[in-house]
């Protein structure tokens, strides 16, 4: 155990950059733009506009009504919509992680043999499983957690941007949002999240180790251009059958084997195929603990299992040719 949080440490200083500071920069330009906005809108008086309307509970609601919602049912209303849905905000600091944990996994075994610095990891009491996994836990689970939690915070700060937007028409909720225990519960449902993620996420992890444990040169083109490539062909190939009066259901394979092999570490990809889903009200979109309720729902789909198993089994295999294969 000891060894493990030692690998990960290694890990997160190595990579620090793309797990901490791409986040970071993007939940900074976004806290920039917003606060740009507010400011530039309370200080030249942009919300004092008296044909201003705001839609709540549906219905259009005038500038001038607005101090009518400071003691009503719906300043309530508005202040949990808030509570539950901040955290959407931050879904740009979210579409960092897949592209980090992309190139990280397509990295992380082809890097220590190209400059041979395996040879030295090799020669530690580690064993390639320990550190296979090492790497596997730092893009399934410490990426995510620590994306979740800069995310998290930039919503945060986003969210009282606007209350300061709100409060400037007349109606003050940062009583009733700051009392939501939604608001502070939101972030753990989020990580609660990270086991359906990583169960999603190994076919395309297990694949992209496996390539950078096999591959000589180029692991992006192989990683990439092998499943588009593949893609190609059964498109062609089911084509060619339907002449003949068959098919082999190619957009079938494609989506459930080739696009879990890119896409699985995209966050929410349970949701994507449409299998699973999404949680959307009528009024007040999808509450956090509905998304966790319906993404750990995802697990009940078998292709969720013989997903992960193909992962497993990939991993194993890059374990495998680290162990042996350790030119440069």
């Amino acid at each position: 155990m000891n060894t493990m949080k030692w690998l990960l440490r290694r890990e997160f200083w190595e990579h620090k950059g793309g797990f901490v500071w791409a986040p970071l920069i993007a939940a900074a330009i976004m806290v920039v733009l917003v606060a740009g906005v507010v400011g530039y809108g309370v200080g030249a008086d942009k919300f004092q506009n008296d044909s201003i309307t705001l839609r709540v509970d549906g219905e259009e609601v005038h500038r001038t009504q607005m101090s009518v919602l400071a003691t009503g049912h719906t300043r309530t209303e508005m202040a949990n919509v808030a509570a539950n849905n901040y955290l959407a905000v931050g879904a740009p600091i979210f579409l960092v992680l897949p592209v980090v944990a992309f190139f990280y996994c397509l990295a992380a075994l082809y890097d220590d043999r190209r400059d041979r610095s395996i040879l030295f990891w090799k020669s530690l009491p580690i064993s390639d499983t320990t550190t296979v996994l090492s790497k596997l836990l730092t893009a399934l689970v410490l990426a995510p957690a620590i994306t979740i939690g800069i995310a998290s915070a930039a919503a945060f700060v986003i969210l009282i941007l606007a209350g300061v937007a709100v409060s400037a028409q007349g109606v003050n909720l940062f009583a009733p949002v700051l009392s939501n225990i939604n608001l502070y519960l939101s972030p753990v449902y989020l990580l609660a999240m990270i086991p359906v993620y990583v169960l999603w996420a190994l076919p395309t992890a297990g694949w992209l180790l496996l390539v950078s444990s096999w591959a000589r040169s180029k692991v992006f083109l192989w990683a990439v251009g092998v499943p588009l490539i593949a893609a190609v062909l059964l498109k062609w190939l089911d084509y060619m059958l339907v002449l003949y009066g068959t098919t082999i259901n190619a957009d079938w394979i494609i989506n459930n084997v080739l696009e879990t092999l890119l896409l699985g570490l995209v966050p929410g990809a349970w949701f994507m195929d449409g299998g699973t889903a999404l949680p959307v009200r009528a009024q007040h979109g999808a509450d956090m603990l509905s998304l966790l309720s319906a993404s750990w729902g995802s697990l009940a789909r078998p292709e969720a299992w013989v997903g992960a198993a193909g992962g497993v089994a990939m991993i194993a295999a890059a374990i495998r040719l680290r162990r042996w294969r350790d030119e440069g």
